[in-house]
């Protein structure tokens, strides 16, 4: 194991010891900006209340988007599934009927899979 990959263990997984400092910082910091803000407080709700109207609207548009994405990705793994047991049967298929052959020429029978296409 490297020193990096002991390093990360150590710091607890997750985002990093940084990262909480990150969140603190900008917590306080937006606690700093609405205490030196030079509007009204009430003119400063309002613009707070519209963006998170905003944030919120967005939010709900990109959870739809995402349900879709996984909507298309399931239709795409049962296709994919679909698609894999169908070579998989082909494959078996052919299989059965090249030993079906092989057999019949080693016996001196005729094979009647001989004239099946293999695909």
């Amino acid at each position: 194991m490297s020193e990096r990959d002991s390093g990360a263990d150590s710091a607890g997984g997750g985002g990093g010891p940084g990262f909480g400092g990150f969140l603190l910082g900008l917590a306080v910091g937006a606690a700093i900006g609405f205490l030196f803000a030079p509007e009204a407080g009430t003119g400063s709700r309002r613009r707070l209340a519209g963006k998170l109207r905003e944030l919120r609207d967005l939010a709900a548009d990109k959870a739809g988007q995402l349900g879709e994405l996984v909507d298309e990705a399931r239709a795409d793994a049962e296709a994919v599934s679909a698609a894999r047991a169908e070579v998989k049967r082909r494959v078996l298929d052919a299989r059965r009927r090249r030993h079906a052959i092989g057999a019949a020429r080693r016996g001196g029978a005729t094979a009647e899979e001989e004239d099946e296409p293999l695909a």
